[in-house]
């Protein structure tokens, strides 16, 4: 099914094809959870986000005319419904992310996961928390697997297709400018370790 292309996995789902249908949801989940994610949701609220997504495909799965926008149109459906999730709660929304870093890094989504398995990656997570909130949203969802069109993430940001490659190189500058200063600041505390000495053990005294 991976193979297919969108028109006729829309096709095979229309027919009640199950095996289309799981398809076609691998196919976007983890760009719809970024975009919750980005916009500062937790897990409860993303699912619910990400799940009105489906059940209005679902309802709506007979009016596709154009397949190839299927993906930005589910990353709109589920950015409006984040905004009305904070309507109904109460929450004021401001487009920046209400958690702090510590939750939103925390996420166990597959994506999530995989750039926290060791030190290297954790150390990425940190510099990513000193960007501006609009560039961790912008890279959240340009990291989704499989990889959205400009045109997925446009719909997604609500922001220009011309925009988003532009952008994408400044965001990713800031973060190896914040990468490359974290590793700067552990090289010196490794070093500054290295030169205390066995029996200085508690004292506080570094060698010169």
């Amino acid at each position: 099914m991976a193979e297919l292309d969108l028109a006729e996995l829309v096709r095979r789902v229309r027919s009640g094809d199950a095996d289309a249908w799981d398809a076609l949801t691998g196919r976007y989940t983890n760009l719809l959870w970024s975009v919750a994610r980005g916009l500062g949701m937790g897990d409860a609220d993303a699912a619910d986000a990400v799940q009105t997504a489906w059940l209005r495909l679902v309802e709506k799965i007979d009016d596709i005319r154009d397949p190839e926008r299927l993906g930005s149109w589910l990353a709109t459906v589920v950015r409006r419904e984040c905004h009305n999730i904070r309507r109904r709660t109460g929450r004021v929304d401001t487009g920046e992310p209400e958690e702090g870093w510590e939750a939103v890094g925390a996420v166990t989504d597959p994506l999530d996961d995989r750039l926290l398995r060791d030190e290297r990656d954790a150390a990425l997570w940190r510099a990513f928390a000193g960007i501006r909130p609009d560039c961790q949203r912008l890279l959240r969802v340009l990291m989704a697997d499989p990889a959205p069109s400009y045109a997925e993430v446009s719909a997604a940001l609500d922001m220009p297709v011309g925009s988003i490659g532009p952008t994408r190189q400044r965001c990713l500058a800031c973060l190896r400018d914040r990468l490359d200063g974290n590793l700067f600041e552990q090289t010196k505390a490794r070093t500054a370790a290295g030169q205390r000495r066995p029996d200085d053990a508690g004292q506080g005294v570094i060698r010169p």
